[in-house]
């Protein structure tokens, strides 16, 4: 896709709706530090390997070319896909690119749900485009919380195993409601996690990973709030001093929780989704998020 400016002829440019390249990483990173967005050339490197990725490229009437624009959409199996890091630099605000972008991503997405975490002010053009609010989403984030897991006699936390991973994948697909298979594979190259076993049964799992100024500790799922409570209390404990950072779901009520073990809420947006919200098969659930962009 291709249009034409509205400004005078003499000042006249071009944007171009293409596909994105690895060697447009560096500029859609420089774009997010703009909006003072955490993530790291790294994070984005890693979005754009498991995502459809398109960017805005803007040529000046010099012919100087630039990526003024971005988007990502995530496959989640055949059912359902995670759509985020659209921005529009400020210079071509109002000129309909957002709108175009999010067309070209839900293009993309065929037959698929979509979700995606909204701020305020990108939430009137998703509800435009049929995207309806399922939940909250709120930020957490400190260096100086302090948790210590509680444990039942017969239980323990260790490291997930190799074999596993069959076990892991599944366990995400009943909590998430979603086949994010192709995803978590990559996810855990760059991630620990930690298993929560009582009596020789899995209770939990919790991830985590460098992701932004720190490390985020997600998806953390189990079957109740308490194992939940004690899987994010281990992350914490094992990282005194650390930058953490966690992402939870409303729904989950761990909100209140979090800020009395000093995780400060630092910012909230809603939870939306165009279709058919996914929805747990079984007690398993989803306590946080891997991070905005995918869910």
């Amino acid at each position: 896709m291709t249009t034409e400016s509205t400004l005078p002829a003499s000042e006249a440019i071009q944007t171009t709706l293409r596909p994105m390249r690895p060697e447009d990483l560096p500029s859609c990173h420089a774009m997010s530090l703009h909006l003072y967005w955490p993530h790291r050339l790294a994070d984005w490197q890693f979005h754009h390997q498991v995502s459809s990725s398109w960017a805005v490229e803007l040529e000046q009437p010099d012919g100087t070319r630039s990526v003024a624009g971005s988007g990502m959409l995530c496959p989640l199996g055949e059912d359902y896909a995670s759509l985020g890091l659209v921005i529009i630099t400020d210079a071509l605000q109002g000129r309909g690119l957002g709108r175009a972008m999010m067309q070209r991503l839900l293009q993309d997405a065929g037959s698929r749900n979509v979700i995606l975490n909204a701020t305020e002010a990108g939430r009137p053009l998703y509800e435009k485009l049929g995207f309806v609010v399922t939940d909250t989403l709120s930020q957490h984030q400190s260096t100086t919380a302090r948790a210590t897991p509680v444990l039942a006699p017969d239980a323990r936390i260790r490291a997930l195993r190799k074999e596993e991973l069959p076990l892991l994948l599944a366990l995400d697909r009943q909590a998430s409601g979603m086949d994010r298979s192709a995803l978590l594979e990559p996810l855990l190259a760059s991630s620990e996690v930690a298993v929560l076993e009582q009596a020789g049964q899995v209770k939990g799992v919790a991830y985590l990973r460098e992701f932004g100024r720190g490390r985020v500790i997600g998806p953390v799922i189990a079957s109740n709030v308490e194992d939940a409570k004690t899987l994010i209390a281990h992350w914490v404990n094992a990282c005194p001093g650390a930058y953490l950072r966690i992402d939870v779901p409303g729904r989950t009520g761990l909100k209140p929780w979090l800020e009395e073990i000093g995780l400060t809420c630092v910012d909230n947006v809603v939870s939306m989704c165009r279709g058919t919200p996914p929805a747990p098969a079984t007690q398993w659930r989803t306590y946080s998020m891997i991070n905005q962009a995918l869910g």
